[in-house]
Order: C-alpha cells, then structure tokens, then sequence
C-alpha cells in the first residue's frame, strides 16, 4: 500500500475518531477516502488489521464506557449518545468486547480508575476485541 492511500485512511479513520456518534457507513468513509466502498473496506482491514465497522464500534464502546463511569446516564442514553441506534446490539457489542453487560459495568465501583491520568486510563480501559466477531 503507497503513503498516498494510507493518508487517505487516515482521513476516514479521523473522521470516526472525532464524529463516532454520527451515522457513518462504509460507502460515506470510502467517499473520505476518495476509494471504492470494497477497496476501502479492504485497504482499512489491511492497515489497521480490523474492519471500519469493528474500528468505529470500538471508538464508540471506548466512549460508552467513560459515560457509563460517570453514571449520570442510563445504558439506553449512553447506547444512544454515542451513535447506537439498537440498546440490544449495544449492549451485546459491549459484552464481547468489555466482558460484562453495559448494566454490570455501570454498577461497578469505578474509583481507582478515577486516580488514574487520562493516557493511563485510556489505555487501562480500551476495549479488547476476543470474541467471535473479532476483527
């Protein structure tokens, strides 16, 4: 892959980073990327190694679980504030990726994480993709 198409990527993988909880679909990223919707789905999996929608749902379950830590939300207004628009799809994507229902998570004492920097923390609670749907 040349740099020209992997600042191109780039471009898409931003725009998910700062706009997660929008609607984005593939053929919206490719049209970013200035590719194909097929050819930017397999120039994303091949430099980020995971799929856009995996990439975006990650971006959006990372923000889903400082909401939920703060507590002030229910499960259904965090699934909805960060772009989800199905609490039973939300809340399965969390469980593989997290471990534990978006509930579970939200009931747990959460303050040692709160003594933790912000770099520390986002690294301690980024989620981790193992299950079937990895990738």
């Amino acid at each position: 892959m040349n740099l020209e198409d992997l600042a191109r990527l780039r471009r898409a993988r931003d725009l998910m980073d700062r706009n997660y909880a929008e609607p984005l679909d593939v053929t919206a990223l490719a049209q970013v990327a200035l590719m194909s919707a097929g050819h930017f789905s397999r120039s994303f999996r091949a430099a980020y190694g995971e799929t856009p929608y995996s990439y975006l749902m990650t971006r959006r379950i990372e923000r889903a679980k400082a909401l939920l830590r703060r507590g002030d939300q229910s499960v259904t207004e965090v699934c909805f504030a960060v772009g989800c628009t199905s609490l039973g799809s939300f809340s399965a994507r969390f469980t593989e990726l997290v471990g534990e229902s978006p509930s579970a998570y939200r009931a747990r004492d959460h303050g040692a994480d709160a003594a933790l920097p912000a770099c520390v923390s986002k690294v301690h609670t980024r989620p981790v993709r193992n299950g079937p749907h990895a990738g």
